[in-house]
């Protein structure tokens, strides 16, 4: 029986280059809120918004939470979406290989709704799960279990792409092999925590996906 393979990828530094401007946004944020957190950049890669206001700016009031919100909203509304090199010719080829694919992002509807416009992403998953989705947000794995469940798919079958620490934390959490994307972080950070390291798709195939 030929094995199933299920592909799932996460969006920031997987499928679009955005972690260098969410570097500088969060960098601006963090030294001004909280300029007792070196790294803070680093830290909440991955983690959506709600964990984020909810871990580190508690202590904020009602009103300038508020504010960081409207800020972050006026950030993404105005990002660009260059491409990680060869992502989308890469989930082309598993499409059109029949491999089922999925886009687990920890970004809301409103920022994916318009990556949509610039890569038709409806054209290239089967399945998009945004932050709206989720009750518990990255390291946790219901994320990409919810991904599995759409597709109909074993986790153990399922390979996820990811960059960021703590979705590498979820991806593995929920039973999946992890290939790590070094556009993040450094590609001797990420070797003892995943099955394999690769710097983006330009030359990674649909035969080293099914070789796994």
């Amino acid at each position: 029986m030929e094995k199933k393979i299920y592909a799932l990828f996460d969006m920031d530094g997987v499928i679009i280059d955005t972690e260098p401007q969410y570097d500088i946004h969060w960098k601006a944020i963090g030294k001004k809120y909280r300029p007792d957190i070196e790294g803070f950049e680093k830290i909440i890669k991955g983690t959506i918004l709600p964990d984020i206001l909810n871990r580190y700016f508690s202590h904020l009031s009602e009103e300038e939470i508020a504010s960081l919100k409207q800020i972050h909203d006026e950030f993404e509304r105005n990002m660009s979406y260059p491409e990680i090199p060869g992502a989308v010719a890469f989930v082309r080829s598993l499409r059109e290989a029949g491999i089922p694919t999925g886009l687990v992002t920890s970004s809301g509807e409103e920022k994916v709704s318009s990556v949509d416009k610039a890569y038709h992403l409806n054209k290239l998953f089967d399945t998009v799960v945004t932050a709206q989705r989720i009750k518990e947000g990255k390291p946790d794995p219901m994320c990409y279990l919810l991904a599995a469940e759409d597709l109909g798919a074993n986790p153990s079958d399922c390979v996820v792409f990811e960059d960021s620490f703590a979705g590498i934390q979820s991806g593995i959490a929920a039973g999946m092999k992890v290939i790590g994307l070094s556009t993040t972080n450094a590609r001797e950070s990420l070797l003892d925590k995943v099955y394999e390291v690769i710097p983006d798709f330009s030359n990674y195939t649909l035969n080293d996906l099914i070789r796994i």
